[in-house]
Order: C-alpha cells, then sequence, then structure tokens
C-alpha cells in the first residue's frame, strides 16, 4: 500500500452552500472520510479499533482553503501520515481538482491514541504504528 493515500469523491448537490460553492465544513468530512478510509487500508478500520478498545481522537484541524470546489467536481484527498508519536500522530492533506489539477486545499489533523472506555490517551501499539509508513515533512 502506497505511503500517499488517495480518496475520491465527487461533490454532490447537498454540499453546496448559499455562496454556490462547496460549505467549508465538508472539506472536514472529507478529510475525516480519507483518514478512516485510508487506516481501514492498512488493516485498522473502525471495528478493528473497536475491538483493541482503543483509537484515535482529533486534537486540533487546521485547513488552508485555496480554491473553492463547486457541483459536480471530482477531487482527491491526498492525505499520509506525518508522524507517530507516542500517544499522537500527525496526519496530512492535499485536497485537488482532478479536471484540471488545482489544488483546493491544505490541510493537517492532529490525533490522539485513547482508551475508548476513559478518552485518557494511551500509548499507540507497535501495531498501529507498523501499519502505516511515515512520510516526514520536508524542510
Amino acid at each position: 500500500m502506497p505511503a500517499v493515500f488517495e480518496y475520491h469523491h465527487q461533490v454532490t448537490p447537498e454540499e453546496i452552500d448559499g455562496v454556490g460553492h462547496v460549505n467549508n465544513i465538508e472539506y472536514l468530512r472529507w478529510l475525516q472520510h480519507a483518514a478512516i478510509a485510508h487506516s481501514s487500508a492498512q488493516g485498522w478500520s473502525a471495528r478493528a479499533y473497536h475491538e483493541l478498545g482503543q483509537g484515535w481522537v482529533v486534537r486540533s484541524h487546521y485547513i488552508e482553503y485555496r480554491v473553492p470546489a463547486f457541483l459536480d467536481d471530482k477531487i482527491v484527498v491526498r492525505t499520509w501520515v506525518a508522524d507517530m508519536k507516542r500517544v499522537t500522530s500527525m496526519r496530512r492533506y492535499e485536497i485537488h481538482r482532478t479536471n484540471d489539477g488545482k489544488q483546493l486545499a491544505l490541510a493537517h489533523t492532529n490525533w490522539a491514541f485513547v482508551k475508548f472506555a476513559t478518552l485518557q490517551p494511551c500509548r499507540v501499539p507497535a501495531d498501529v504504528i507498523n501499519a502505516f509508513e511515515i512520510v516526514p515533512d520536508q524542510a
């Protein structure tokens, strides 16, 4: 499985706001869907985390909107794990429109690994760490 995962999507009417472009909250949904799809592709589905009793929760999101998306645009969210620390991980994203290649947004999410029963941070298990190839930030 490649280190950079691609999640494909076509913009629907429900995602369009009163200004006529994709509502900003939809980008966040796309990031979430891409992260979950990538984790599942690496063997860590929501069910696998549930069975473990541990998993990821969001600490923070950052999104820089660059160019708007519109109805029926085909987009790709490229996502990768930029670091994996003891209890946290940084995931990065790029969102592009596929027909013209324009970069729509850049984003990153800081995730924390927690015990579901208590929501207390816990060490990321080696099996989870080993499931993802780290793509470090370029200086």
